[in-house]
């Protein structure tokens, strides 16, 4: 048009871009003297099995993200570690707005930790947060949850990606420039990944998951990604009313209530990083009326029932395709390692012929032939079934060819 039309102004258009100023600023420092200042490492929780999944504490300015199914314990862990730190004089912040003062106040009485000297921001804003954490400078903060903060000037509701990945942008940077260390406490999605955009893990130090049976007070604590640690690292705990206290026999915890006389159980030595871990593997193949029959599995991966079943039924005479099965790991325990096979195929034989497998462990991997192999940490696997008291064990050693129908065989399980 040439001229504004409301002021008759006839200068140019120009676009102002309004960038925000940080608010924190980090003067680059050399190499050698940030490693020389480093000098406080960690700082230990008191909860030992927590430490243990984190490499040792937490690492100052790291940024840690907690995620597990609701009710599965993460709010009550976090509070626990809060307050064990508050009782050994370091300065820890619960922030967010899932539950008021008045909510966290009762948890922190039935845990026993209401004089803890803990302080509590109730806010949706993360600028808020941020500010308090720049100003006070706590050694840990908690935020629970992350998908309950916003940022204001950006668009978006409450829990949606471009807020997630922001709020979490500014908490790794207020916890990187002040030393603080961050606890995000995530919630998961129905297929059990954390909700929120993927590169929400990506910037994060360490990423955690608390798992547990719901019919069950065990819950497993897994370390996914730990930049001062090992990955894969897995702490128990026993969810009482008294809060989250560790096991330190998981093995004897989820054998507990092992019957050996049953058909369709077995036991088998997983092991997690460096701790080996005996659970019980159950199945159940019963008449269906349904077609096709029902598949249900819980621990394993349903692609490896489904390749066991056809290696059982080609090369070892086992036809369930007209029968429904359903295969369990005993509280709540997710087995990813292919040394579950043989365990699995074993209960599924001895509940389809209907003979119990008495006290027995198993391990290997099996392939489409039908043939057994050798899975790593074999010494430790016998070690950790001998001192729960299995007397028999089944596994292909190296070197050796051991075939599924002579497993069978050495069980009993003759066809």
């Amino acid at each position: 048009m040439g001229f504004c039309p409301q002021c008759d102004s006839t200068e140019p258009l120009q676009e102002i871009v309004d960038t925000p100023t940080a608010s924190i600023t980090a003067p680059p420092v050399p190499l050698a003297a940030a490693r020389a200042g480093n000098g406080r490492q960690r700082l230990e929780t008191g909860i030992n099995e927590f430490d243990r999944v984190l490499g040792g504490g937490l690492v100052s300015g790291s940024v840690v993200l907690l995620g597990g199914e609701p009710g599965v314990g993460k709010s009550t862990l976090t509070l626990q570690a809060m307050g064990s730190l508050a009782s050994s004089g370091a300065g820890v912040l619960l922030a967010g707005s899932e539950e008021s003062p008045q909510q966290v106040g009762l948890r922190a009485e039935r845990l026993g930790l209401g004089t803890a000297e803990i302080d509590l921001l109730t806010s949706a804003d993360v600028d808020q947060v941020v500010s308090v954490v720049a100003k006070n400078q706590p050694d840990v903060v908690v935020v629970d949850s992350i998908q309950t903060l916003s940022v204001p000037d950006i668009g978006g509701v409450t829990g949606g990606m471009s807020q997630i990945r922001e709020c979490a942008a500014r908490l790794v940077r207020v916890a990187k420039t002040t030393g603080t260390a961050v606890i995000l406490v995530g919630h998961v999605t129905k297929d059990g990944g954390l909700a929120g955009p993927k590169a929400l893990e990506h910037i994060v130090d360490v990423v955690l998951s608390l798992e547990g049976d719901p019919d069950r007070g065990l819950r497993a604590l897994r370390s996914f990604k730990n930049r001062f640690g090992a990955t894969h690292v897995v702490g128990m705990f026993d969810m009482q009313h008294t809060g989250l206290v560790e096991v330190l026999d998981p093995s004897k915890a989820f054998l507990a209530e092992w019957d050996m006389d049953v058909p369709g159980t077995i036991a088998f030595p997983a092991v997690e990083g460096a701790r080996s871990v005996m659970v019980e593997i159950q199945a159940l193949v019963t008449e269906s009326p349904h077609t096709p029959p029902r598949r249900s599995v819980r621990g394993v991966e349903a692609s490896r029932i489904h390749q066991i079943l056809a290696v059982l039924t080609r090369h070892c005479s086992i036809d369930v395709s007209n029968k429904e099965v359903y295969v369990n790991v005993v509280g709540g325990w997710r087995l990813v390692e292919p040394g579950c096979d043989l365990p699995v195929a074993l209960a599924i034989a001895s509940s389809t012929l209907n003979r119990p497998l008495g006290s027995l462990a198993a391990w290997g991997e099996i392939g489409l032939a039908a043939e057994v192999r050798a899975v790593p940490l074999d010494l430790r696997r016998r070690e950790e079934a001998k001192r729960v008291g299995i007397g028999t064990s089944i596994a292909a050693e190296q070197g050796s060819r051991l075939r599924l129908i002579d497993a069978m065989n050495r069980s009993g399980l003759t066809v």
